[in-house]
């Protein structure tokens, strides 16, 4: 029987910062749940645009040219190629959108880089 996914549950199921989570996946795209909380790493995608939909909590979406501030409710489509860094003040709950072959950290390696996600 088909299953509704409960975003409420999905999150409460992880505690890790900056590990995102497929919940869900169309079209060779996924939707991913994350926890942020502090910096993340500058970084860009270079073929693919990314969706982030704050949850709960806020976050800044830093750019180069200025940032882009995101309450609850909102979402903000960084444009492929454009450099960007995520961070949340306090933790925050967010549900990304982005194509399966997207690495978290872009064109980036670093201690945040996951080449594998759980699926939850």
């Amino acid at each position: 029987m088909p299953e509704s996914v409960n975003l409420q549950q999905k999150l409460a199921s992880f505690d890790e910062i900056y590990s995102p989570k497929i919940v869900g996946e169309l079209n060779r795209q996924y939707v991913k749940l994350v926890k942020f909380k502090g910096p993340f790493t500058w970084h860009h995608h270079e073929n693919e645009d990314e969706l982030f939909l704050v949850l709960k909590g806020s976050i800044r979406i830093e750019l180069r040219d200025g940032d882009v501030e995101l309450g609850e409710g909102e979402f903000y489509i960084v444009p492929k190629g454009v450099e960007h860094r995520p961070v949340a003040d306090e933790e925050a709950h967010i549900l990304l959108f982005e194509p399966a072959a997207t690495l978290n950290t872009g064109n980036v390696r670093d201690d945040f880089t996951l080449q594998e996600l759980d699926r939850i």
